[in-house]
């Protein structure tokens, strides 16, 4: 592993510091991302969290802000969102999160599904993009969540969906489509172009590295991180091997690493500190050498990309550490 590098994708909400004392042991900072989700913490609570962790370990994270959705269909509801915005970068945030519950959860009054292309957010857009402020997204899911299990293509969606059918979108037609979730989004790049945007986890269109090409291709102001979907590169590497090692590097301005690694207690405090440890060197093995590896979300064997000095070393820290403001 390279000496400094950014997990730039994390969760840490607690404030165990074994995680901390593993990061400095690998010269590793952390973006640790404010998120809605119901089973964190509110979103000035998770920063409080990262507060309590800087005074310990300053200059090891930075952080993103998000944004309560409560009260989407009231009136005023985008001026609170703004006003709750400028608060979270007040207190040094590198941009703003925006989350999948909306598409996949938020509804109008009529029962309608709100997508990242509603009207309702588009003053809150209107003043990121005006305002120059990094904008990043997690829309829709993995396509595999709108497949039958029999046809997923990794292992570790099909074990989650099975055991969470309510999430399982492919038995819920009532809901956007996946590709309704992709064009919304693309929408919203059309209609803010200067629109600095970071489309997280593959821009969920992890299945495809050309569907990811053709996004990065027309959108120029476009990013995005491999975040929790290594996995799927490794799959594709299985067959596409020159396709995706030529992927990473012909975009290596453009991709940033991070494991999506939740620290919410569940692993213990050492226990989420062996994680980041078996991750941050599994993904190496994968992205810098030419090793023959195996995954746990599929079978078979598949070769590590082998990317040059230069590209590891964009994938690795310096477009996180230009993106998001590190020292």
């Amino acid at each position: 592993m390279i000496r400094p590098f950014i997990d730039a994708h994390v969760h840490l909400n607690t404030t165990s510091i074994e995680k901390m004392e593993k990061a400095l042991e690998y010269g590793a900072s952390f973006l640790s991302i404010n998120t809605e989700i119901p089973f964190f913490d509110s979103i000035e609570g998770q920063q409080e969290v990262l507060k309590q962790l800087d005074s310990q370990y300053p200059n090891r994270i930075k952080f993103v802000t998000s944004f309560s959705t409560e009260g989407i269909n009231e009136e005023g509801w985008a001026a609170a969102v703004i006003a709750q915005i400028k608060r979270g970068l007040d207190k040094g945030a590198a941009g703003v999160k925006i989350w999948k519950n909306i598409g996949m959860e938020l509804q109008d009054n009529a029962g309608r599904f709100i997508m990242i292309d509603d009207d309702r957010l588009r003053p809150v857009l209107d003043f990121l993009e005006q305002e120059g402020i990094l904008l990043i997204g997690h829309q829709g899911e993995p396509k595999n969540c709108w497949l039958p299990l029999e046809e997923m293509t990794v292992d570790s969606d099909r074990s989650y969906f099975s055991s969470h059918p309510e999430y399982h979108m492919h038995l819920h037609p009532e809901y956007p489509s996946y590709q309704a979730q992709m064009d919304a989004r693309d929408r919203v790049l059309e209609r803010h172009p200067a629109l600095q945007f970071v489309g997280l986890h593959l821009l969920s269109m992890e299945w495809s590295i050309d569907e990811v090409s053709k996004r990065l291709d027309k959108y120029p102001n476009l990013m995005t991180d491999v975040a929790e979907r290594v996995c799927h590169l490794q799959l594709q590497a299985q067959g596409r091997w020159e396709e995706v090692r030529a992927f990473m590097i012909k975009y290596q301005d453009r991709i940033m690493y991070g494991t999506d690694v939740i620290d919410d207690g569940s692993f213990g405090d050492q226990g989420v500190a062996d994680r980041f440890e078996q991750l941050w060197n599994f993904h190496w093995d994968f992205f810098a050498t030419e090793n023959v590896l195996e995954a746990p979300e599929f079978a078979g064997e598949f070769r590590g990309l082998g990317l040059p000095e230069e590209v590891l070393q964009k994938l690795f820290y310096t477009n996180a550490a230009r993106v998001y403001g590190f020292d």
